[in-house]
C-alpha cells in the first residue's frame, strides 16, 4: 500500500478545520479512537447494561425495515440476494434477548469475548410478534435504518434516538444527508462495497472489523456493472473467492487495510473506498453520511466531459501498466558481425536491382549512408540484426505463390515471390508475446533512431515488411512512444531529416503511417475494454488476451 494511502489513527478528535484540510481533502480513511465515548447512546444502548430494555422503551413500538437474507451471515447488496421486510422493532429486540440467553462466552470475528450480563433480559411483551420470523432470526439485520434523512423525512423510523447521539465536533459544519442505525443480533458480514458519500462509522456497542480498499484497487474486486442495481458492490465473495472466474482477485488482499473498531471509536470512510464490515454478535453502530466537496462542485452540464476525461486517464494508465509489467523483457542475446548484416543486405534486394539501389543512394551523395552500418554501436548492431532476422525468418521464398506487391521503387522489378508466414503474432497486445515489440522496447530513442536510419538506407524492403506486415498493436504503441521521445530530444531540423529518411523507404508513406496509427489505436481499444471490465463491470467483448 502506498504511503499516502495509509490509514491514520487519531487519539484526539481533530477540529473541523483540520479534518477538512488534512483528512477529508486527502480522501483517505482515518480512525478516531474514543471520539464518541461521551455519547448517551454508548451508555444507554449497551446490551450489557440493560440497553435492550432502554431501546425497547424508546422505539419498541416502531416498525422498521429490516434486511432478510438467506445467505446470512453474509449480507449481499444485490436485491436478488436479500429482501427488505417490515419488522416491529420490539420483535428484533426479542431476537436479541433470545440470542443473549443462548450465548456463552463465544468470540466473534473481531476476537472480542461476547459473554454478556443477562440482567433484565426477560422476553419483551411483544416478543410473540416475532414468531413469523422465528425460523430466520439469525438472517435479520437492521441495516441503514434512518434516524435522520434530509431527503426522505417521512420515512425516518428511529428519530426518537436522535437525542442519544451527538454530532462529532469535526462534522459540525457539514450538511448531512442522513444518520442511520446498524444493529445485528448474530455475527454478520456486509458484502464488499463503496458508498457515493463520505461516511463516519461510529461504534456504540460490540466490535466491528473493517477491511478497506482504495478505489484504485477496483480491478481486483470486480465491481458489478455500472448499469446494475448493485453497481457499488464487488462481484467477489471474499469468504470463498472463485479465482477461475475472478483471477485478478488473487492479489486483492495486497491492497487492503484492516481496522478494528470498539465501542466509542469512529472510522472515516471516504466516498469510493471499498469496504467489507464484519460485526460481532450484538453490535450497534451509527453512521453519518454527507456529500463530498468533489461531488457538490461537479457541474451537471460537464458530466459527459468528466466521464471522457476519467475514461481517457484510466485508459492511458492501463496502457502504461501493460507495458510496465513486461518491462523486464530482454532482447535475446545473439552473436553477429558486420558480414552477417552485409549478407542480409545482399539478400534484402534482388541481384538485378542491388546495383540500382546503391546507385540511387550515391546520386544523393550518401557516402555517410553507405558507411552507416560500420559506424553503429555494438548494441545497435545487435538490435538491427535481430529485427532483420525476424523479418527474414517470417518470409517464404516460393515460386508457386502470388507475388507480394512491393511499395518500393527500388524493388518494383523484383522477380522474387514472397509470402509472410503466420509465425509472427501481429495481433499481440503483450510485449512477452511479441519479439519485435520487445526489441523496440529495450532501445532508447537515440539507438532506435540509428537502427531505423541504417535499416532505411541498407534494408528498405525489410523495414517495409516490418512496419506493414509484422508490427503488432503493442509494437505500434511502443514505436509511437519511441517516436515521441525522439521528438522531445532532437531539434526540429534533425527530426525532419530522420522522418524523411524513415518514411522515404516506403513508396506509400501514408500506408506506413496508417499501419502504425491503426496498431496504436487497436492497443488503446483493448486498454479501454479492460478499463470498462475492471472499473465499470462491463465487457465490450473482443480480444481476451493481453493487457490483463
Amino acid at each position: 500500500m502506498e504511503k499516502p494511502l495509509q490509514i491514520r489513527s487519531f487519539e484526539v478528535a481533530p477540529t473541523a478545520i483540520d479534518f477538512e484540510s488534512l483528512i477529508e481533502s486527502a480522501n483517505v480513511p482515518a480512525v478516531f479512537r474514543g471520539c464518541v465515548n461521551d455519547w448517551k447512546a454508548v451508555f444507554n444502548w449497551n446490551p450489557k447494561k440493560n440497553g435492550l430494555d432502554y431501546l425497547q422503551e424508546r422505539v419498541g413500538s416502531c416498525t422498521v425495515e429490516a434486511m432478510l437474507s438467506r445467505s446470512a451471515p453474509v449480507f449481499y447488496g444485490d436485491l436478488r440476494s436479500h429482501e427488505r421486510v417490515p419488522l416491529p422493532f420490539s420483535a428484533f429486540i426479542g431476537f436479541c434477548k433470545q440470542r443473549l440467553q443462548n450465548t456463552d462466552g463465544v468470540c466473534g470475528p473481531c476476537g472480542v469475548n461476547n459473554e454478556l450480563e443477562r440482567n433484565g433480559m426477560a422476553e419483551s411483551e411483544s416478543y410473540n410478534e416475532s414468531l413469523p420470523y422465528d425460523d430466520a432470526h439469525q438472517q435479520i439485520y437492521l441495516a441503514q435504518v434512518p434516524i435522520m434523512n434530509i431527503e426522505n423525512e417521512e420515512h425516518v423510523q428511529l428519530e426518537a434516538l436522535r437525542d442519544d447521539i451527538q454530532m462529532p465536533i469535526f462534522l459540525e459544519e457539514k450538511v448531512l444527508s442522513s444518520i442511520n442505525l446498524w444493529m445485528n443480533n448474530a455475527e454478520a458480514r456486509s458484502s464488499t462495497h463503496y458508498d457515493p458519500h463520505h461516511n463516519l462509522l461510529c461504534l456504540v456497542a460490540g466490535c466491528k472489523r473493517v477491511v478497506l480498499w482504495p478505489p484504485s484497487a477496483s480491478p481486483t474486486l470486480y465491481p458489478m456493472a455500472i448499469y446494475g442495481e448493485a453497481s457499488n458492490h464487488s462481484s467477489v465473495a471474499l469468504e470463498n473467492p472463485n479465482f477461475s472466474i475472478y483471477p485478478r482477485a488473487k492479489c486483492l488482499m495486497e491492497y487492503s487495510q484492516t481496522v478494528i473498531l470498539h465501542a466509542g471509536d469512529a472510522l472515516f470512510i471516504p466516498e469510493g473506498w471499498f469496504h467489507q464490515v464484519d460485526s460481532d454478535e450484538m453490535t450497534i453502530a451509527v453512521n453519518f453520511w454527507w456529500r463530498s466537496n468533489i461531488m457538490s462542485s461537479m457541474l451537471e452540464h460537464m458530466d459527459s466531459y468528466y466521464l471522457r476525461r476519467i475514461l481517457r486517464r484510466l485508459t492511458d494508465r492501463e496502457m502504461d501498466e501493460a507495458l510496465r509489467k513486461d518491462s523486464s523483457a530482454e532482447m535475446p542475446k545473439t552473436k553477429m558481425n558486420m558480414c552477417e548484416l552485409l549478407d542480409k543486405r545482399e539478400g534484402d534486394n534482388s541481384t538485378d536491382n542491388q546495383n540500382q539501389t546503391c546507385e540511387e543512394w550515391d546520386l544523393n551523395g550518401t557516402q555517410e549512408q553507405r558507411n552507416t552500418l560500420h559506424e553503429l554501436e555494438p548494441f545497435s548492431i545487435q538490435a538491427l540484426h535481430e529485427l532483420v532476422s525476424l523479418v527474414h525468418d517470417s518470409v517464404n521464398i516460393a515460386d508457386h505463390v502470388e507475388p507480394v506487391q512491393s511499395t518500393s521503387t527500388a524493388d518494383s522489378t523484383a522477380s522474387v515471390k514472397v509470402e509472410y508466414k503466420k509465425t509472427m503474432t501481429t495481433d499481440s497486445f503483450s510485449l512477452e508475446d511479441d519479439p519485435v515489440a520487445k526489441i523496440l522496447w529495450t532501445l532508447d530513442s537515440c539507438t532506435l533512431q540509428s537502427v531505423f536510419l541504417a535499416m532505411a538506407r541498407n534494408f528498405p524492403r525489410t523495414l517495409e515488411a516490418l512496419i506493414l506486415h509484422l508490427l503488432s498493436p503493442v509494437g505500434a504503441e511502443v514505436l509511437t512512444r519511441k517516436f515521441d521521445e525522439i521528438d522531445r530530444r532532437t531539434t526540429e531540423d534533425d527530426r525532419n531529416k530522420f522522418y524523411k529518411v524513415f518514411y522515404g523507404a516506403f513508396d506509400d508513406q501514408f500506408a506506413a503511417m496508417d499501419a502504425i496509427l491503426n496498431g496504436k489505436e487497436s492497443f488503446a481499444l483493448q486498454a479501454f475494454r479492460n478499463v470498462l471490465d475492471k472499473f465499470v463491470g462491463f465487457d465490450l467483448g473482443g480480444p481476451t488476451r493481453g493487457l490483463r
